[in-house]
């Protein structure tokens, strides 16, 4: 069972990865944007039931849990909108041909803070997952989190090449 949920996310994973990092470095325009919102709302839930089945949270904890779980998920979703950023800005400047110095900095730039901005994120919401569940549970989401995140970076450096 563990395989297929885990097949299942890895596939979800895939595709949203896709969807960020793919369209930008393609000729033809994405597709709609009513198709990308099911695609993400489908990976939203698909990575929900994951979570779920992984942390066999008692009923109280999953409902102190799941509140604290969908902010979370709101506040990344703002890191992922900046990510989705740098990588279109990146994909803009690739298309063009070589890469500025100034271009390449500021792009690094704002990958780094992304990056600093996703470990703030977890750095504050440590603390109010602790207060409502037990610290094995608290490590145990994050190491969730931490394998999703892996995956999508893994494809994400797969789709995007490296600067010329």
């Amino acid at each position: 069972m563990k395989k297929n949920l885990t097949n299942m996310l890895r596939s979800a994973l895939l595709i949203i990865a896709a969807t960020l990092a793919l369209p930008a470095f393609a000729e033809d325009d994405a597709a709609p944007a009513s198709n990308m919102e099911i695609l993400r709302d489908k990976v939203v839930a698909d990575k929900k039931f994951v979570v779920a089945n992984n942390m066999k949270l008692t009923e109280a904890e999953a409902k102190a849990f799941w509140p604290i779980y969908d902010a979370y998920q709101q506040d990344l979703h703002q890191i992922n909108e900046r990510l989705a950023k740098v990588i279109n800005d990146y994909a803009l400047a690739y298309n063009k041909g070589a890469l500025l110095d100034n271009t390449a900095k500021k792009l690094l730039d704002e990958a780094i803070a992304v990056e600093l901005a996703e470990v703030k994120l977890k750095q504050s919401y440590a603390p109010k997952l602790s207060k409502v569940l037990p610290g094995v549970k608290v490590a145990r989401y994050l190491q969730i989190e931490n394998k999703i995140r892996a995956i999508v970076r893994y494809e994400l450096a797969a789709a995007i090449p490296l600067v010329e």
